[in-house]
C-alpha cells in the first residue's frame, strides 16, 4: 500500500501501525510518540565526513536553508547529548560530491546538551537514479545518519511537503514516511527552516567479539564478492565494491537493511571458526563462506 492509499483508508484522528509506532493527528500534522522510522542508506554514503554545522558553499545557487531539531532517547521526551548527526545531500545541479576532499553538502555534528542539532545548507533537488530511466526520479530529500550509544543507529531520509516525485517515490510514498515529509517553514528573518525531530529506538546489543568474527569479505558465487563493514552498532554492506545497504541488528546473528528491511543476512557461526552468510534479496537468495577477515 502507498502512502496516498494509506491516507484515504485510515483515520485522520489516531494511527497506530507496527510499521512506525503511534501518530496523532495535532490539527496541523502528524507527531509521533514512537521511533523515527528508518529509510534507505542509499548509494552515496561517505564515512569520515568532516564535523561542521555549515554546509553552504559561496557561488552556489541554492535556495538556502536551516536543518534543525532535537534528538530524543526512545521514551521521546529525553533529549540526547552528544548523539552523532550526519547528513548528506545532492546539490542544485543533482549531483553528490562522492570522492572530493571537500565532502559538498556532507557534515556532521553533535548534539548540545539540550539535544539540539543545526545545519546550514541548501534545498537539495529531484534527480534521476538512472539516466537511462524516465521513471526513475526521486524527489528531492536529505540524508541523515545517527549514532549513539546504547540506543539504535538511525538511518533515514527528510522529504518535502508538496515536492514533485513524492507521491511517485516508492520510498517517500510509503506509509512509514508520512511523518518525515516536512513543512518548509519561514522564519521572521524570512529564513527557510526545516525542523525534524528524531526519536531513537532501543539498541540490540552485539558483543564486539562477534562483530568481528561477521565482518569481512565473502564469495557469493557467480563472480559476487560482499563485504560487511562494523560502523558503531551496523553493520554496512558493500557488493562488489559498491556501498548498497546500512543493516540494522534484529537478534539472532540477523540483520536487515533500513527502511525496506531488505536485504535480510543471517549469518552461521562455525565451531572450527568460519562463517557462512546468507543474504537475501526481494527476488533472490544468496550464500557464501567468508574467505577475508580483518583481524
Amino acid at each position: 500500500m502507498n502512502r496516498r492509499d494509506f491516507i484515504k483508508d485510515t483515520s485522520f484522528t489516531a494511527l497506530s501501525m507496527s510499521a512506525f509506532g503511534s501518530l496523532i493527528w495535532d490539527g496541523k500534522a502528524f507527531v509521533g510518540n514512537s521511533p523515527t522510522t528508518t529509510d534507505i542508506l542509499g548509494p552515496f554514503y561517505r564515512p569520515g565526513a568532516p564535523m561542521k554545522s555549515n554546509l553552504r558553499i559561496p557561488g552556489s545557487t541554492g535556495t538556502p536553508i536551516v536543518l534543525k531539531g532535537i534528538v530524543f532517547e526512545e521514551n521521546g521526551t529525553t533529549p540526547i547529548k552528544g548523539a552523532l548527526v550526519e547528513i548528506w545531500h545532492c546539490d542544485e545541479e543533482e549531483y553528490y560530491d562522492n570522492a572530493s576532499d571537500d565532502y559538498k553538502y556532507r557534515g556532521g555534528q553533535k548534539t548540545n546538551a539540550k539535544g539540539k542539532y543545526e545545519f546550514k545548507t541548501i534545498l537539495p533537488v529531484p534527480y534521476k537514479a538512472d539516466a537511462n530511466n524516465d521513471e526513475s526520479w526521486r524527489p528531492a530529500h536529505i540524508h541523515l545518519r545517527i549514532s549513539v550509544p546504547n540506543q539504535q543507529d538511525l538511518v533515514t531520509q527528510i522529504y518535502f511537503k508538496d515536492g514533485k516525485y513524492v507521491d511517485t517515490d516508492r520510498y517517500a510514498s510509503a506509509p512509514g514516511a508520512i511523518n518525515r515529509i516536512l513543512n518548509i517553514q519561514e522564519s521572521a528573518s524570512g529564513e527557510k527552516v526545516i525542523e525534524f525531530n528524531v526519536i531513537l529506538n532501543k539498541e540490540i546489543p552485539l558483543d564486539d567479539k562477534v562483530f568481528e568474527k561477521l565482518t569481512g569479505i565473502y564469495s557469493i558465487g557467480e563472480g559476487n564478492y560482499v563485504e560487511f563493514i562494523k560502523s558503531d552498532d551496523a553493520l554496512l554492506l558493500k557488493r562488489n565494491g559498491a556501498l548498497v545497504s546500512s543493516l540494522v541488528y534484529i537478534g539472532n546473528n540477523m540483520f536487515e537493511g533500513s527502511g525496506t528491511g531488505f536485504p535480510k543476512v543471517s549469518f552461521e557461526l562455525a565451531m572450527d571458526g568460519s562463517v557462512e552468510a546468507k543474504l537475501s534479496t526481494t527476488s533472490k537468495t544468496y550464500s557464501g563462506v567468508k574467505y577475508l577477515k580483518y583481524k
